[in-house]
């Protein structure tokens, strides 16, 4: 199979396609876990319970709060609202105004203050003002000006809210010199991340998914101390496997994991699911030991294809993988177009699990 049939963009042939496309709109589908679900909230016998997404988040902004009184919150609603999608709900009735502040809609305003918090020693977390800012004051310093912000907010597909609230800006931050960018996917991914970006010195961006805000995940009792906190840099085997690699970020990585399932039991194919949780710094030594070990690379994100996650995925299986490649890598993206409002077009625009087993059958030729 020639390299050309396997780097095809992703949604040429399904715009052009005359076929009725099924839909894609969000419907949760979850990879059945070994042990017997728990009642949401209730910890089972080893410790394990299961948390939604935005309240893993809540629960770390709370308790770095508590930790650290130079911890601030400044945004749009995020006081007496409690948050456009509740995250930050009760935070304000507990630690008052001074640390949970809201702002008018001016983002470049109250980011430009954070930047000036930052410097001052305190901790905010906000958004905006993101490069030309803070991510170049460590540096311009000389190292001795340390700019601790955390920007974080909704990032990727969000059903039925358009261009300008669909859009995945993932690859634009992890371009940018000086800022660390973390893009979680489970209820420990969102607490651990967030907390060590709030503890980090220097700026970081916690891109989240505004259709996981809800979704619940298992949460071991390690997860759940007011100490835990995950490393930069550290991606997760989420699915061993020795057939594919199939490395991804956040709302991806569910629809990976599902598509991993279909292709075991369609095609007998154990496919490796890679969570990458941090964008920069990158884990290109698991990427790489991954790729080295199947032979095969698929990369799936939401983003735009032109210089994506995946591009840059692809270019270092080229550098330090190319002679274990059994075939050209290969990558599922988000299309070349802002988001579109109408579903059926709107559902031609992102990667679904189908999709994904399209591709992983096409590369493995089976």
């Amino acid at each position: 199979m020639s390299a050309a049939r396997l780097l095809f963009r992703p949604r040429n042939s399904r715009i052009l396609s005359s076929k009725p496309i099924a839909s894609a709109r969000f419907q949760p589908a979850f990879v059945p876990l070994a042990r017997k679900q728990q009642r949401r909230g209730y910890a089972d016998v080893n410790g394990v319970k299961e948390v939604a997404v935005r309240d893993a988040l809540n629960e770390a902004l709370a308790e770095e709060l508590e930790q650290n009184d130079k911890v601030f919150i400044m945004g749009e609603e995020v006081a007496q609202y409690n948050g456009a999608y509740k995250v930050t709900k009760g935070l304000w009735d507990r630690f008052g105004d001074k640390r949970v502040i809201d702002s008018p809609i001016t983002e470049s305003g109250f980011c430009g203050l954070t930047v000036g918090a930052a410097l001052a020693g305190l901790h905010p977390v906000a958004i905006d003002q993101i490069i030309n800012s803070a991510a170049k004051t460590h540096y311009m310093s000389g190292g001795t000006q340390p700019c601790n912000i955390t920007f974080r907010g909704p990032n990727g597909f969000a059903a039925g809210v358009a261009a300008q609230h669909s859009q995945d800006y993932t690859s634009w931050y992890g371009s940018i010199p000086g800022l660390k960018v973390v893009s979680p996917w489970s209820s420990e991914d969102a607490k651990g991340l967030l907390k060590a970006a709030i503890r980090d010195p220097n700026p970081v961006v916690v891109l989240e998914n505004e259709l996981l805000y809800g979704q619940t995940f298992p949460m071991s009792a390690e997860a759940q101390r007011d100490d835990f906190v995950l490393p930069f840099g550290k991606a997760k085997i989420e699915r061993p496997g020795k057939d594919l690699t199939i490395v991804t970020l956040s709302r991806c990585v569910g629809q990976s994991l599902v598509a991993a399932e279909k292709l075991h039991k369609n095609y007998g194919v154990e496919a490796e699911v890679i969570n990458l949780r941090s964008i920069k710094p990158m884990d290109v030594e698991a990427i790489i030991k991954s790729t080295k070990k199947t032979g095969h690379l698929l990369v799936v994100e939401s983003g735009f294809p032109a210089f994506g996650v995946a591009s840059e995925i692809m270019a270092l299986a080229m550098e330090y993988a190319f002679d274990y490649l059994r075939a050209p890598a290969a990558r599922i993206t988000g299309a070349e177009v802002p988001t579109p409002y109408a579903q059926k077009l709107e559902d031609m625009s992102f990667p679904n699990e189908d999709l994904i087993v399209q591709y992983a059958a096409k590369l493995l030729r089976v």
